[in-house]
C-alpha cells in the first residue's frame, strides 16, 4: 500500500530561512529541511493500481505558473493543546486554491475520496509533544509571526509518497507535473 499526497516543494533558500526559525520551543519535533512543503491534497493509502490511476489523472491537471508567499506562523489544535506549528501561505491566493481543487478532482476521477476538512495551505514546521507548554507555544508564535517570504514561483507540483517511521514521516517525490 502507498500513502500519497500532492504538494508544492519549497525552494531551498526559503526552506533554509524557515529552518533557522526552528528552535526555542521545548517539545517541538521540528521537520527536516527536505520535509518542508505546501500540501495540495492528501490522498491517503491505496494500492499500486489506484496510485497509477491517480498519477494519470494528475497529468491532466494543467494550469499556468503562479506565485505564492509565506506569511505569518500559527498553530493547529484546540483550545487546550496545540499539536502543530506552521508557516502560513499569504491569502487569498486563487491560483493555489484552484490547483488544490484540481488535485482533489483528479483524485475523485481516480475513485479516491477527498478529505472533508477545509483546505488551509501551510508549511508544517513542527509537531508538538502533548506536554508542550501552551505559553511557550504562544511566545514562539509571537516571536516569529512577522515571517514574510519573497514571492515563490510555482511552475510544478509533485505526487509524493509518505512512509511513517518512529522518527516521523519520510517523503519521496514519485512524479512531478509541470504547470
Amino acid at each position: 500500500m502507498l500513502r500519497l499526497f500532492t504538494a508544492l516543494s519549497i525552494p531551498e533558500d526559503v526552506a533554509e530561512t524557515l529552518q533557522r526559525r526552528q528552535s526555542g520551543l521545548p517539545g517541538a519535533r521540528w521537520r527536516p529541511l527536505e520535509a518542508l512543503h505546501v500540501t495540495l491534497a492528501f490522498h491517503g493509502e491505496m494500492d499500486e493500481r489506484r496510485a497509477d490511476d491517480l498519477a494519470s489523472e494528475l497529468s491532466r491537471v494543467g494550469g499556468a505558473p503562479f506565485q505564492i508567499a509565506l506569511k505569518g506562523v500559527g498553530a493547529f489544535g484546540d483550545a487546550h493543546r496545540s499539536h502543530t506549528i506552521w508557516a502560513g501561505v499569504e491569502t487569498p491566493n486563487q491560483a493555489l486554491s484552484v490547483l488544490a481543487g484540481r488535485c482533489r478532482a483528479a483524485a475523485a476521477r481516480a475513485g479516491i475520496a477527498a478529505e472533508a476538512r477545509e483546505y488551509r495551505p501551510h508549511v508544517t514546521l513542527a509537531y508538538l509533544k502533548p506536554q508542550t507548554d501552551p505559553a511557550r507555544v504562544g511566545a514562539w508564535i509571537t516571536g516569529h509571526n512577522l515571517l514574510h517570504s519573497p514571492p515563490i514561483r510555482i511552475d510544478r507540483f509533485g505526487l509524493y509518497s509518505s512512509v511513517l517511521t518512529d522518527a516521523g514521516s519520510h517523503y519521496q517525490l514519485e512524479r512531478e507535473y509541470l504547470l
